[in-house]
């Protein structure tokens, strides 16, 4: 039976341990138990998204060598994502802040949308950061190889 990838397991790994650390900080700031929902909400801080595609990254840049197409490709990947955290979704959740609070003061009866969070770029280079430390982990104990 082969192994599973490194590669998916850094991924699977950036993501879960953000989205941990995001429950318990939010568990801790609220000083009790959060719904389990929260685990899969967006927004907040660490960025999963940025943990996520950046402990692949780190994992290609060993394993394939910064030099291959394929760590050019996810670096790319990952600048799109990151950007995308901190300013498109950032903005669209902001604007669907404001909207929600608009309908809510006109006692409308048009349903509430749902807001989709974004990111600061603190929440981003930490989720960052995270995925740097869940990289390394990954290639340091040989997960998937």
């Amino acid at each position: 039976m082969e192994a599973i990838s490194p590669y998916i397991i850094a991924g699977a790994l950036g993501w879960l341990s953000a989205q941990l650390v995001k429950y318990m900080l939010l568990s801790i700031r609220k000083k009790q138990f959060v719904p389990a929902r929260q685990l899969y909400f967006s927004g907040n801080m660490p960025s999963a998204h940025s943990a996520t595609t950046i402990a692949v990254l780190v994992v290609i840049g060993v394993y394939d060598g910064v030099q291959s197409g394929l760590f050019g490709l996810a670096l790319v990947f990952a600048s799109v994502v990151l950007y995308d955290a901190m300013m498109v979704r950032r903005s669209s959740g902001e604007q669907g802040r404001a909207l929600t609070e608009m309908i809510a003061e006109q006692k409308s009866k048009v349903p509430l949308p749902r807001v989709a969070k974004g990111h600061t770029p603190t929440e981003v280079a930490v989720g960052a950061c995270l995925g740097v430390v869940v990289g390394l982990v990954v290639i340091v104990l040989g997960l998937g190889s």
